[in-house]
């Protein structure tokens, strides 16, 4: 496939501060599976669910399917799985996934972080490492996050980094056992000439010394 030279810079682990980002692993599957159990609450308004199965599985089983898939896609040059860390440990997921090579260079990202660690600028943080990966190592030219609309959380991630918001898109995926609404958010590496990872740095250290105040997910 055209995507597998072109998926430079990968496997990778990549760091800032307490926040890193490293592959996704098989054996990462029980310290997954406790993750998503207590926070099952906190993450299934907002999980992709599939109209014909069960709304949220929490065996083995679906760990182990998603994370071969996901390796696989990487091989084949269209996803990069990330393992959300802090201070080391295991804290969520971070996929930069539906890659299309071509004329088009674009791909979607999704993160879910421990709502326990909510708060701590840890998903922004990862969020900004991985799309400054894309697009100045891997090679992407465009990057979107999809997001419901009630989602206030998240959508305060893409907006604090300079996502441009670009539409509702009309019941774009299954989630929580419906088809949902979603907010396209996009940024291309134009909107990023010196990187997000720079550009949040800087909100962070005007919120810190008495600027705008931002508030961190």
């Amino acid at each position: 496939m055209e995507g597998v030279d072109r998926l430079r810079g990968w496997p990778v682990t990549l760091t800032e501060g307490p926040v890193g980002l490293r592959p996704l692993r098989l054996r990462d599957v029980r310290v997954w599976r406790e993750s998503r159990l207590r926070n099952a609450n906190w993450l299934r308004p907002w999980e992709p669910s599939n109209p014909e199965t069960p709304l949220f599985r929490t065996g083995l089983g679906p760990y182990i399917s998603m994370a071969g898939t996901l390796r696989r896609e990487a091989r084949q040059g269209l996803a990069l799985p990330w393992v959300v860390t802090y201070e080391g440990a295991f804290v969520g997921q971070l996929t930069v996934g539906a890659i299309v090579w071509g004329s088009a260079r674009s791909a979607q990202i999704g993160y879910w972080v421990d709502g326990a660690l909510a708060g701590r600028g840890i998903i922004p943080t990862a969020v900004a490492m991985a799309v400054d990966h894309c697009f100045f190592t891997t090679g992407l030219h465009r990057v979107e996050a999809n997001i419901r609309p009630e989602n206030h959380a998240s959508r305060r991630v893409v907006e604090k980094l300079g996502f441009r918001e670009e539409g509702i898109r009309r019941r774009h995926l299954h989630i929580d056992g419906a088809w949902r609404d979603h907010i396209c958010y996009a940024l291309t590496v134009e909107d990023a000439p010196r990187g997000l990872l720079v550009r949040w740095r800087r909100a962070r250290e005007s919120a810190a010394h008495g600027g705008a105040p931002h508030e961190e997910v």
